[in-house]
């Protein structure tokens, strides 16, 4: 076998078991408010009076978090896939209070949540 096939092969079955650990973690809901993750930290500014504010660092790449209602633990929220945009009715909710359902993942301190449904 060539190294390209080697190489490929070692690729498509990476791929595979990445697949097959993000199916593994489970489904977990959380309740909380969605946050401009640089205003909010940086500025200490939220509120509904951020809202706008809120949604214009949303639809130009700024984080999303949604801080949990009650811990104050804030998960970093990401798209279902890689390369796609978290969605509409996440970005035009922030700042208020919604349930997010999907798969929680952890990396060093961070907590990240991914976006299955909103409510």
């Amino acid at each position: 076998m060539t190294r390209i096939g080697v190489a490929s092969l070692g690729l498509l079955l990476g791929l595979g078991f990445a697949g097959v650990s993000l199916a593994d973690t489970p489904e977990k809901s959380v309740t909380g408010t969605l946050i401009d993750t640089f205003c909010s930290v940086v500025t200490g500014a939220h509120g509904p009076s951020h809202k706008q504010c809120a949604i214009g660092c949303a639809k130009k790449g700024i984080p999303v978090g949604l801080e949990e209602k009650g811990t104050g633990k804030i998960f970093v929220l990401l798209p279902q896939k890689n390369a796609q945009s978290l969605p509409d009715d996440v970005i035009n909710r922030m700042e208020e209070e919604v349930t997010v359902t999907g798969h929680e993942y952890s990396k060093g301190d961070a907590t990240f949540l991914t976006v299955d449904s909103v409510k």
